[in-house]
């Protein structure tokens, strides 16, 4: 396959920190209501699994089932092995699963409809569902997100990410969320290739430091996906812009994040609160094969 997602687009650890967090057992119950799978052995495949950490939620909440992670990013199978033992992982292609037919109960997927093409994407799962099989899509929509005054960009940062941007091609280049489709769209799609029986429903994943529910260690675990989503998009940056972002911008950049960083660490084992959040809404279908 390749590794383009995982060089351009989004790290392993930019992926694979925000899914852990969006798959936190704390809103196991949420998705399980929505997934709507009973308690019976399952065959699922998780398709675009990227760096594994869907695939070990779904590991945790269903310790009877056969979970298999396909993704065409060499690196995050790689990286996917490493991190969630207890998952087959396998390099393969969402718009032609390397799969025979009727081979799953279950196919699920995470913002990855929006990038293959509808009629291969439902058509493939169709294909590999036994008859009587589930299929889940699972959608980002819209949320909020309200930072830390300190992990706040200032001018010069400013300067930098919009120079980045200006510059930068390979949304359009790797073909990044080439079909996207609304909240009605979806479920009408679903619908056009053969599912029956569909449901919408919505998870919002709340992601404060501060609040006083979450634990230390998941509150650091909130700080650090921030920091690794913006190192891993300045590697990305570098790497597609080339000579365009001089090795100094680069270093000066890198430190800035580094010393905000540790600076937001700093406040939260203060008792610092800044009450900074994430909020993650995320739609799930439903539809029976």
């Amino acid at each position: 396959m390749d590794t383009i997602w995982s060089r351009y687009v989004q790290g392993c650890m930019t992926l694979y920190s925000s899914r852990r967090l969006r798959f936190h057992d704390r809103f196991r119950e949420k998705y399980a209501q929505l997934f709507d799978l009973g308690d019976r052995p399952l065959r699922i495949l998780e398709i675009g699994c990227g760096p594994g950490a869907l695939a070990g939620a779904l590991h945790r909440w269903y310790p009877g089932a056969e979970i298999t992670g396909l993704d065409r990013d060499r690196e995050f199978i790689r990286f996917a092995r490493e991190h969630e033992p207890g998952v087959l992982f396998r390099e393969g292609d969402a718009s032609a699963l390397p799969f025979p037919a009727e081979q799953f109960d279950v196919t699920i997927s995470n913002t990855v409809q929006e990038h293959v093409e509808p009629s291969a994407f439902f058509g493939e799962q169709q294909r590999v569902l036994k008859p009587g099989g589930v299929c889940l899509v699972l959608s980002s929509r819209r949320g909020l997100h309200a930072a830390a005054p300190c992990l706040e960009w200032d001018e010069a940062e400013q300067r930098f990410w919009e120079k980045a941007s200006e510059l930068d091609d390979s949304m359009e280049k790797y073909g990044v969320c080439r079909y996207p489709m609304t909240e009605a769209e979806l479920p009408a799609a679903m619908e056009k290739y053969g599912f029956r029986d569909v449901r919408t429903g919505y998870v919002t994943a709340a992601l404060t430091p501060d609040d006083p529910s979450v634990s230390p260690e998941l509150a650091r675990e909130m700080i650090l996906s921030g920091k690794y989503n913006d190192l891993e998009a300045l590697d990305s940056a570098v790497l597609t812009l080339g000579e365009r972002i001089s090795p100094e911008d680069a270093e000066w950049m890198r430190q800035r994040i580094e010393e905000k960083y540790a600076l937001r660490l700093e406040q939260y084992a203060r008792g610092e609160k800044q009450w900074d959040t994430s909020v993650s809404v995320i739609m799930v279908l439903r539809g029976v094969k």
